[in-house]
């Protein structure tokens, strides 16, 4: 039997389980959470904290046939990848410096300084530390934790009296309760989801995020191909950055601005992209993105040749309030809309929902393709059009 582990069962680990299948594996979920929205994809479940390094690598070594590890979706169970690869010798492991790069954004702020690149004026460090420091920055300033993910603990504050409940909420969502202020960059804020190879980026994928103001959370993303000057600065400063901290193989989900003056890196992730991006990358040039990161994982060179570059849209569904989901219709009729590639629901009928304030309370996510920017417009008001959300709000 060959097994693949992947630590996490979170929606962003669910088409990594399914590429797993189609590729013939037999797959291994890790998590504390036994209703976990990915559990149900996995053939076998070790209901361990995947934080809890020592069980986790003594539960993998009673399984025969374990090939390698994959962590998608999420930067939080980095660290257990690359301890428990390190200590089975499996492939999927990451290089210290890109590790840390991906979970402390202080650090990826510090590397990109180290290499000359363009980046905000910023404090990192426990809280009192930033809350002491971060008086000196110019206004407005966003507040983050270093090592959290899903869009928690983020305030963005116009002015220093505003920092104290900033700093507060970002250190009680930090795993090691540490902190970093930014100075706001302004400009076009971009997503991005890449594939390197041998050092170089095979594949790039910029999207320009949906939101649904006042809220700042994502509610999709629109991928195209993109201006070449733009889409080749990208890849220099993602070479570079990838260089430094050794990583020359694999995903990368990353944020960055566009400003007046250039190209500005916010963040990277070493893996998979969650909601969806992953699986847009591979839409966007016909590559099956995420069998290459399966393939990676159990130490197979994977296939990364584009195709023509078309357009790749995610959409997350949400409820529009707090209550108990009731119905979600018309997903079949959806999945059956030229264009649309996937539907993927990760809720069911009696569970509690709320809206999308944060990136875990989707119900899912639509994924479709076109040549052209409105022809995928039109794919994804179809889908609006069939798909209904009940809720009861009682």
């Amino acid at each position: 039997m060959k097994r693949l582990v992947i630590l996490g069962g979170s929606d962003g680990a669910i088409s990594a389980f399914r590429a797993a299948r189609r590729l013939g594996l037999t797959t291994v979920c890790v998590d504390m959470r036994a209703d976990a929205p990915a559990v149900p994809e996995a053939d076998e479940f070790l209901h361990v904290s995947t934080r809890d390094v020592d069980a986790v690598t003594a539960a993998l070594r009673e399984l025969d046939g374990v090939l390698g590890l994959l962590a998608p979706g999420s930067d939080v169970n980095l660290p257990a990848l690359a301890a428990v690869a390190g200590r089975l010798g499996l492939p999927g492991g990451l290089p210290p410096a890109a590790l840390r790069a991906s979970t402390d954004k202080a650090y990826f702020r510090e590397v990109c300084a180290r290499l000359g690149l363009a980046g905000p004026a910023h404090v990192g460090g426990p809280a009192v530390d930033v809350l002491r420091e971060a008086v000196r920055l110019d206004f407005p300033v966003i507040v983050k934790p270093v090592d959290s993910g899903s869009s928690r603990g983020i305030t963005v504050c116009a002015a220093a009296p505003e920092l104290a409940a900033a700093v507060e909420a970002a250190a009680a969502v930090s795993p090691t309760a540490t902190v970093i202020a930014e100075e706001l960059v302004v400009g076009r804020d971009l997503c991005g989801e890449a594939f390197l190879q041998d050092g170089r980026v095979a594949l790039l994928g910029l999207s320009d995020r949906v939101v649904a103001p006042p809220h700042v959370v994502a509610i999709g993303h629109d991928m195209a191909p993109r201006d070449p000057e733009l889409t080749a600065e990208v890849i220099r400063q993602l070479e570079l950055v990838c260089a430094e901290v050794g990583y020359t193989d694999g995903p990368l989900n990353l944020d960055l601005f566009v400003t007046g003056d250039g190209v500005v890196l916010i963040e990277m992730g070493a893996r998979i992209g969650g909601n969806g991006m992953g699986e847009a990358l591979g839409l966007m040039y016909g590559v099956d993105t995420v069998a290459a990161a399966v393939l990676l994982a159990i130490g197979e060179r994977p296939e990364l040749t584009p195709g023509p570059a078309r357009h790749a849209s995610v959409r997350m569904l949400r409820a529009d309030r707090a209550g108990t989901l009731v119905a979600l219709d018309g997903v079949r009729a959806a999945l059956d809309l030229p264009g649309v590639a996937d539907v993927l629901v990760t809720v069911s009928p009696g569970e509690r929902v709320a809206p999308l304030t944060e990136c875990r309370a989707k119900l899912g996510y639509v994924l479709a393709s076109g040549t052209s920017a409105g022809e995928v417009a039109g794919v994804l008001a179809a889908v609006e059009d069939l798909v209904r959300v009940g809720v009861d709000a009682g």
